[in-house]
């Protein structure tokens, strides 16, 4: 790909190839190694719970220093605090010491707040706000959908095999060559950024910067309300396999390959739907689309169907998250960059906590048929917020400056 021709690009990818490959690893690994110490649903749950809250917490603060650092250094520097924290779920052998896992597992949720928004902002650095930045981020969720696939049950059959410590060790390498690499790229961010402000005032620079533009808004209102109803379906994807499908609940893992397969596919082609539609037609027909797979896949009468009515959400899925993330990176202040992106970063890990608590609470309430397709009816919601929110016009689309001081 002609992407790969950019040096600096290239560091980054594969740099982030490198280190998700371990992160994903411990996604099955570090819940079935609390499992394991205490016997505990509760104790598992919350090794799970805890990734989400330093994004909320921390993440917006994390963006505000990112608008003053070098990025490329904020990065390498929190892959070295990822790999610290791995290495101290070393030392948790027994159920009395479970707590260096949850201690862990909020450092190195930490270091991904600081990565995440900080390869957000550093991408179009690298690669401009061109064609060639649909590309970037078309690959990168090319291979990160490809890694989601593989690493997961990898590191289950790690974990039956050589066991948590060889597990750990490879994420700790996969982290500490991530940055190493990352050390070489020689972009730091878009160009100079004045002082904004300091403290509260930095923080509420970066909020009135979304709420100021009507395309970031209605973005973030829209990904927030479609971002929720992904979050409960996910939440009830094994009773649903289970009670609905009448099939065992290993089988979810076959419903997650049809996604990832239908994910692939949208990611290969979201740079050419770029060219398609306007930014609002795309993110308003993924969305829709999105919400019919959904009452498709919880109205399937069996296996096979729910694998392809998956790859069905995958497909639009991954076209209409590619699309956004693009669309934040084009529009969003050059000096606002890191601070949005931890500002969005901030709305996916709610939407996370919201949809996995209020889906199974909503069962109680409603039984579980009548809440998937209620599920499915809100993730169509996205839809009409997208279309009073978010302007049609492309002068919409471009980038904005801070006034100078």
């Amino acid at each position: 790909m002609r992407i790969l021709r950019n040096g600096d690009f290239r560091r980054l990818w594969v740099s982030g190839a490198i280190s998700g490959i371990g992160s994903w690893l411990l996604v099955v690994a570090i819940p079935v190694h609390v499992f394991q110490l205490t016997g505990s649903a509760a104790a598992t749950g919350l090794t799970v719970a805890l990734e989400a809250v330093p994004a909320l917490v921390v993440g917006p603060w994390a963006g505000v220093l990112l608008d003053r650092w070098n990025l490329s250094r904020a990065m390498w520097l929190a892959d070295l605090a990822g790999a610290a924290a791995v290495a101290l779920i070393l030392f948790a052998d027994s159920a009395d010491r479970v707590w260096v896992v949850y201690v862990a597992v909020l450092a190195e949720n930490l270091a991904t707040t600081v990565f995440r928004p900080a390869a957000r902002a550093l991408t179009p650095a690298v690669v401009g706000t061109g064609e060639e930045l649909a590309a970037a981020n078309s690959l990168s969720a090319f291979s990160g959908s490809v890694i989601r696939l593989a690493a997961p049950p990898l590191g289950a059959l790690l974990l039956t095999g050589p066991g948590i410590t060889f597990v750990l060790i490879i994420d700790i390498v996969s982290y500490l060559l991530s940055a190493a690499i990352i050390a070489t790229i020689s972009h730091r961010r878009l160009d100079s950024k004045p002082d904004t402000g300091k403290g509260f005032k930095a923080l509420k620079e970066g909020l009135r910067g979304v709420a100021d533009n009507k395309i970031l808004s209605g973005i973030l209102i829209a990904n927030g309300v479609f971002l929720t109803a992904n979050a409960g379906a996910t939440a009830l994807l094994v009773p649903f396999t289970v009670e609905r499908l009448d099939a065992p609940g290993q089988t979810v893992g076959y419903l997650i390959s049809g996604l990832g397969a239908g994910f692939l596919l949208g990611a290969a082609l979201s740079p050419k739907a770029l060219t398609w539609l306007s930014i609002r037609d795309l993110l308003i027909a993924t969305q829709v689309a999105v919400g019919a797979a959904f009452f498709a896949l919880f109205n399937v009468p069996d296996i096979p169907w729910a694998i392809a009515a998956t790859a069905l959400i995958g497909f639009p899925g991954s076209i209409l998250l590619i699309t956004a993330e693009t669309t934040v990176q084009r529009v969003a202040p050059t000096e606002l960059l890191g601070r949005i992106g931890a500002l969005f970063f901030a709305m996916d890990s709610l939407t996370v906590v919201i949809g996995a608590l209020a889906a199974p609470a909503l069962v109680r309430l409603a039984g579980l048929p009548l809440t998937l397709n209620a599920i499915a009816a809100f993730a169509v919601l996205a839809a009409p917020v997208t279309l009073f929110a978010v302007p049609s016009h492309p002068a919409a689309l471009t980038r904005t400056k801070l006034p100078t001081p």
